[in-house]
């Protein structure tokens, strides 16, 4: 046990700069290399390839990418894919000393890039993979050369590495814009049900407990790797082919009920929920006890099928058109805590707030609440944003003091999974708080 003193949610239990990071590749032009910060930014002069927003930033990054920026004029105008440009980076790092850096997650205990897990023989076994490695090797090859190019067998061991312990870095909105490695914070085991959550500013790690714990015991402190609002075998499914094991945590293991909801159809009568994986034929519902037929159960599987097809297609950008299109499809034939029509809904959401389709972005926003919070947690900071981005359009909308009830609960979210000292909170949220509370 590393503490004895009990441990309030919101404490901040860890703080880290990344071991290397990488800006996604679709955002260069856009924020800057060296922080992360949306701007106008302007391009590094020798390669013409990454942006930086100002000198400071470009001074600073030259240490980093000094050497990458001699092997990133050689691929130009080609654009350098996202997994590559991190793996470089590794590389380069390991060669220059980088296997001695230590992130530390107590005073005295700390973890270096050997340490974290290579899942060496998986990778191996998986033909997929292996396609992937061969693919990423051909790219650094010819950008680094053969003689800064590990061999076959470490390259894999970094990737595995790479693949295992990636962090997204999140602006804001709790959007990917880049990728760190952690060294500190890999030692952070995952659970459906976390008790702490990650949060950034620019390419700073922040891990906020979100439970009250009676100490810091390491080995009970859990984050979730993947999407929460996932059904049971999704999450596995993702768990074991990016992860390398089998979840047994406790909402994946005895939670029935969050099951079966999650995958409902809806009763065409009476709006219950219905579970279509344990149905026979001539079976009812067992709230109105009216039958569910054979068409009732094609029509279930046809609708999760196309809106399966249809979010993965938007997966980058949501459109409003679509995802009313789905949403009237799945009106009585999806249940309402059906992970695919909480999806949806999500979708709906934002792509309402980008068409300023304020009515029906509320409407959505408030059918997606009771689901998001059942799914992924009371203090998730994804449901905080949703809260936020309610309020700030019940604000738009003169609606103060549903604005205001909407900003508290963000507020009380927030303030437990960012701080009160983060940015998000500080120079958004704040300001409409004070907004909806003038009379």
């Amino acid at each position: 046990m590393e503490t004895v003193t009990s441990i309030r949610k919101g404490t901040c239990i860890l703080t880290e700069q990344p071991f290397v990071y990488a800006l996604k590749s679709r955002y260069r032009q856009e924020r800057c290399d060296f922080c992360f910060t949306e701007r106008k930014v302007l391009k590094c002069s020798n390669c013409s390839y990454v942006y930086y927003c100002n000198q400071k930033c470009q001074k600073e990054a030259w240490p980093i990418h000094k050497t990458e920026c001699l092997f990133l004029r050689k691929i130009a105008p080609r654009t350098l894919p996202d997994a590559a440009r991190v793996l470089a980076r590794i590389i380069l790092k390991l060669s220059n000393g980088g296997e001695h850096q230590k992130g530390y997650y107590t005073d005295t205990r700390y973890r270096q890039f050997k340490d974290l897990m290579t899942h060496y023989d998986e990778l191996k076994n998986d033909e997929k993979r292996l396609e992937h490695i061969e693919s990423l090797s051909s790219v650094l090859q010819q950008l680094l050369g053969n003689e800064l190019l590990p061999n076959p067998t470490e390259f894999i061991k970094i990737y595995g590495r790479m693949l295992v312990n990636a962090f997204n870095i999140l602006d804001e909105e709790m959007n990917s814009i880049g990728t760190g490695i952690y060294l500190g914070v890999s030692i952070i085991d995952h659970s459906c049900t976390p008790n702490a959550v990650a949060t950034f500013e620019r390419t700073t790690i922040f891990i906020h407990v979100t439970e009250d714990l009676p100490n810091l015991e390491w080995s009970k402190i859990f984050i979730s790797y993947v999407d929460l609002l996932s059904a049971t075998e999704d999450r596995r499914s993702e768990l074991q082919n990016n992860y390398f094991f089998f979840c047994d945590c406790s909402r994946c293991s005895n939670n029935a009920n969050d099951k079966v909801e999650a995958n409902a159809a809806a009763c065409p009568s009476c709006g219950k929920c219905v579970n279509v994986h344990d149905l026979q034929y001539g079976d009812a519902c067992s709230n109105c006890k009216v039958q569910i037929t054979q068409d009732q159960l094609d029509q279930y599987f046809e609708v999760v099928d196309v809106t399966k097809m249809h979010l993965d297609k938007m997966k980058d950008f949501a459109y409003f058109d679509v995802c009313e299109f789905l949403l009237k499809l799945q009106r009585n034939v999806l249940y309402s805590m059906n992970v695919w029509h909480l999806k949806t809904l999500d979708y709906a959401f934002e792509s309402a707030i980008n068409v300023s389709k304020w009515d029906a972005a509320i409407k959505y926003g408030k059918e997606l609440v009771p689901g998001f919070s059942k799914y992924c947690g009371k203090h998730n900071p994804l449901l905080g944003l949703i809260y936020m981005k309610l309020g700030k359009i019940l604000l738009h909308r003169s609606k103060q003091k549903e604005a205001l009830d909407n900003l508290n609960k963000a507020c009380d979210i927030i303030r437990i999974t960012h701080g009160e000292d983060h940015s998000l909170f500080r120079n958004q949220l704040i300001p409409l708080l004070m907004d909806a509370s003038i009379e």
